[in-house]
């Protein structure tokens, strides 16, 4: 059987009320503590900040003597001795060279201009007529001659170095050259891959025999030509 309670004595029917009650005057005494001021009652203040008993003496402005400027230079007057000239001194009368009016007017005189001929460039491809080889005077194609009887003259003055030949040198020089007006040859080039084997090479062509040289437009013209000469070991 359970014990009945009466309704005027149940504690928690306003808990919620005395809890709200409750906080409300815990805050109220934490904000009068914060907020509490109190008051010295002594009033007689005295300064913190007392004069010194011993005043520091007062250091003197320090006062710097500047040397006095120098006296100034006195100068000693010159004398001069002003003499009379014994000759009479004629000036001379710088003329103006400007160009005015009353300047005459030389008449313009004939000039002879000398056109200065400019040699045409031709290369063995272009030119005309091809320098002719000693022996290819009558031939049909006398590029194709001149070819050919270069590399008879090759085969024939040809010596393989004994230096080279000890040395193991071997491979290609290009050489070129130019077939001048007076059918000799000049401007000689080479590279090789030794200078041994370019000095053969170059002994070679200074054997070439005067040939007749290249015509452009029935005048003279130098004529490069280039060929390469290959060195190689059996």
């Amino acid at each position: 059987m359970e014990a009945k309670k009466k309704e005027h004595l149940r504690l928690e029917k306003n808990s919620s009320l005395y809890f709200v009650i409750g906080m409300a005057l815990v805050l109220a005494l934490i904000y009068t503590a914060l907020e509490w001021k109190t008051f010295d009652s002594n009033t007689d203040y005295t300064s913190q900040l007392d004069p010194p008993d011993v005043l520091e003496p007062e250091i003197p402005p320090i006062t710097i003597n500047m040397p006095p400027p120098p006296p100034p230079k006195i100068q000693v007057p010159v004398d001069f001795d002003i003499k009379e000239d014994d000759e009479d001194v004629v000036e001379d009368v710088i003329e103006s060279n400007d160009v005015d009016q009353d300047t005459e007017v030389m008449e313009p005189q004939s000039f002879d201009f000398i056109k200065e001929e400019v040699e045409p460039k031709v290369t063995w491809v272009t030119i005309e007529e091809a320098p002719v080889f000693p022996g290819c005077e009558n031939a049909s194609d006398k590029r194709a001659c001149f070819s050919e009887m270069m590399q008879k003259h090759i085969r024939k003055n040809f010596r393989y170095p004994q230096q080279a030949i000890d040395m193991g040198l071997q491979g290609k020089v290009y050489l070129q050259f130019t077939v001048k007006t007076d059918g000799s040859i000049g401007n000689l080039e080479m590279r090789g891959p030794h200078s041994i084997l370019e000095q053969e090479a170059y002994r070679i062509i200074t054997k070439l025999p005067k040939m007749e040289p290249g015509q452009q437009r029935g005048k003279a013209v130098k004529v490069p030509f280039s060929i390469p000469i290959t060195f190689q070991l059996q």
